[in-house]
């Protein structure tokens, strides 16, 4: 149990947290939400005793295991899997006891260490790491990397999955999607549903917290309150909290209304005197309830454009990437000859054993980097479309190619006549001259604009008074976010084109990027993590995977069970792989791969290859056939249990079927309100049910081959 009682804590002279308490039990899965800068990650700093509050107290029992989210990566030469694999603090301990038991020559010590590594996980650590791995959207082929060859933001995704690995008793996530694809933060999300422990984690994600939090603590004005159930539950739970505070507040104004009569009426009347002034002092005394702001601070709209043709973009035949820089190869091929006088090289593969920049200057001799290859779309007036497809597929690579940022290897991008883009990049806020203040960067835009209007229009996206001379580079991460849309929806596009705008956001202005997206008359090509906002704006999904862009047919329900196909083959070649290396590998090494990669892959089971059975007569002695009978009664309960889950696959398909069928009809649109989110919330978890149905059968299927293969 974690209780904060009474606490009040400082940054400097700005009070960040007063007289707040709150008591979150064992277990607990607590979304942390509130606007940027009032003390979230603050809190988290006092719970784990970096910061001490200045009045009250925190409560946190003694030997916590608690799992964080490193911020920095140093540049690391080991593998990504073991750095992931250091993550578990409880079993480097034991690995470090275990060592000093060898030094000491201590077999009981030895002994006692390995049964506690064993039930610490320490035998299945490494599948784990590399399932993890996968699904944080690593290639099967760079679980062996170096960590310093990664860039920052999946050294970023290496400390999450470090922080995952641990078995620990509290997790203590900063805002965790930042930064990462779609795929990923369903991935995540599914894993943190299933976490043991104790969850707080500050999110602006409404559809992430709604899918593990049972509670949301929510700071405001420097006080926080806990509200019980998910993102949705909190927001009906407040807006009656807000209409109560409302009431009462009506009241209590009626109340002083009516006493403030009595004392105008009578004060100087000296029958009434007394009481009056015994009037005036309750007055004084009162204390009106305080209402809870309900409505956001931020309320801006994208400007009508002036005009807009019905073809958007036409993309043909097109190669979207990397141009060879013509100067950069010439001085390769120099380095390279210098480099082949040198050591005698007979080919540029062998630059890469002797330079550091050996990769690179082969792909500058030899070809273009060709990220996205053959699409073949068109864009028109008024389409809202969404990318979907891991980091690294090429989500950025086209949404550049269509703004001109990189020119087409091959085809053509033709945009429209008269087309105006607003262009948000997933380094946007770099743009900024940090030195300039929010006045400044519109004047820039508009020289001969007034400078009242564009007050007003900076008042909109809450640059009011003598904020619209604060320099950027005093802004916090979501004021320059805002900043920069401002400069954006205020040059009227009519395409827009916004690559991850809601990194550094708070909810507040996701809310209000979503309902000014979502009356934009213009066409919109985005890529976000944020559900909710794709779900809100967008009305086709475009799918970048594998060098390909196509349409996506389907929603994002459709997306989460492609994603889910996808792992379970994954899963299943990994399968069919250790089959393969069992068949060839000894009875030993069988036996340890089997059991590792299917603890590995969660509720999957790595099928271990049979041994090749040695030549017997045919006949069969009466003990034989009694034995081989025993043999299969005993494996007649796994049999039955395959067969149970099955029968509940076959069942929850033939319901999801109901559902579709009943989801197809279009009168369940006309005025079915309460039936039509019954079947959805119905459809979603039927959805995880088989899903656990499907895992739980395969690790029967997989133990049952295993005791079928042992016998």
């Amino acid at each position: 149990m974690i209780s904060l009682q009474d606490i009040t804590i400082m940054r400097g002279t700005k009070t960040l947290i007063e007289g707040a308490s709150a008591t979150i039990l064992a277990g607990q899965k607590v979304g942390i939400i509130g606007r940027n800068g009032c003390g979230k990650s603050t809190l988290f700093a006092a719970i784990q005793g970096e910061i001490t509050p200045e009045l009250g107290s925190i409560g946190v029992p003694k030997n916590l295991k608690i799992a964080t989210v490193a911020q920095k990566t140093p540049a690391l030469e080991i593998s990504a899997i073991d750095y992931v694999m250091q993550g578990d603090k409880t079993v480097q301990q034991l690995l470090k006891q275990r060592e000093a038991a060898y030094q000491q020559d201590s077999g009981e010590k030895i002994a006692l260490i390995e049964d506690e590594l064993g039930i610490a996980g320490y035998w299945t650590l490494k599948p784990r790491a590399g399932a993890l791995l996968f699904g944080l959207g690593f290639g099967p082929d760079e679980l062996e990397k170096a960590v310093k060859e990664f860039s920052g933001g999946w050294r970023m995704r290496l400390n999450l999955a470090q922080a995952l690995i641990y078995k620990s008793d509290l997790m203590l996530l900063d805002e965790p999607t930042n930064h990462l694809d779609l795929d990923t933060v369903l991935f995540l999300q599914n894993f943190l549903k299933s976490y043991e422990g104790t969850l707080l984690c500050i999110s602006h994600d409404r559809d992430f917290l709604d899918s593990f939090a049972d509670h949301i603590l929510h700071f405001e004005s420097g006080k926080v309150v806990l509200y019980p159930g998910n993102y949705s539950a909190y927001e009906k739970l407040r807006a009656e909290h807000i209409r109560a505070q409302k009431a009462a507040r009506k009241r209590e104004e009626a109340i002083v209304a009516h006493m403030q009569a009595f004392v105008d009426r009578f004060r100087y009347k000296a029958s009434k005197a007394k009481q009056a002034q015994s009037l005036i002092k309750a007055i004084d005394r009162m204390q009106l309830t305080a209402v809870t702001q309900e409505e956001s601070p931020f309320s801006f709209s994208f400007p009508e454009p002036e005009r807009t043709p019905q073809v958007i973009a036409n993309i043909k035949d097109l190669d979207a990437g990397y141009k060879a820089d013509p100067q950069a190869s010439a001085a390769a091929a120099a380095a390279a000859e210098a480099a082949a006088s040198v050591t005698e090289a007979t080919d540029l593969n062998d630059l890469d054993n002797d330079f550091e920049d050996g990769p690179q200057i082969r792909q500058v001799l030899t070809h273009d980097q060709v990220v996205l290859s053959k699409i073949n779309l068109e864009l028109l007036s008024g389409d809202r479309i969404a990318l979907l497809g891991k980091n690294g597929q090429g989500k950025s690579t086209l949404i550049k190619t269509l703004v001109g940022e990189l020119q087409p290897l091959h085809g053509t991008v033709t945009i429209g006549k008269g087309i105006k883009i607003g262009y948000f990049a997933q380094h946007e806020l770099e743009s900024l001259n940090e030195d300039q203040n929010a006045l400044w960067h519109l004047f820039r835009i508009n020289p001969n604009a007034k400078e009242k209007d564009l007050r007003t229009f900076l008042g909109s996206f809450a640059f009011s008074g003598d904020k619209v001379f604060d320099p950027v580079k005093t802004m916090s991460g979501g004021e320059q976010a805002r900043l920069a849309l401002a400069l954006i929806a205020y040059q009227k596009p009519n395409l827009l084109l916004l690559d991850e705008p809601t990194n550094h956001l708070d909810l507040e202005m996701r809310e209000a990027l979503s309902v000014a997206l979502a009356s934009y008359p213009g066409a919109l090509v985005l890529v976000s993590h944020d559900r909710h906002l794709v779900e809100a704006i967008a009305d086709k999904l475009w799918l970048v995977d594998q060098g390909r862009v196509s349409e996506f047919s389907g929603d994002l329900n459709d997306y989460q069970e492609y994603l889910l196909r996808r792992a379970r083959e994954f899963r299943e070649q990994q399968q069919q792989n250790a089959a393969q290396n069992a068949n060839g590998n000894a009875g030993a090494n069988k036996s340890t791969s089997t059991t590792e990669l299917r603890a590995g892959m969660g509720a999957v089971n790595a099928l271990g290859g049979r041994q090749p059975s040695a030549s017997v007569s045919s006949y069969k002695t009466k003990e034989q056939k009694q034995l081989e009978a025993q043999k299969r009664a005993a494996l007649r309960p796994l049999k039955l249990k395959i067969e149970k889950e099955e029968k509940e696959i076959a069942k929850i398909e033939a319901r999801l079927q109901e559902i579709d069928e009943r989801m197809a009809d279009s009168s369940l649109y006309e005025g079915n309100k309460d039936e039509l989110e019954a079947l959805i919330l119905e459809r979603a978890q039927l959805n995880t049910d088989k899903e656990s149905h499907e895992e739980q059968w395969l690790e029967l299927t997989a133990e049952l081959e295993e005791a079928q293969a042992s016998s």
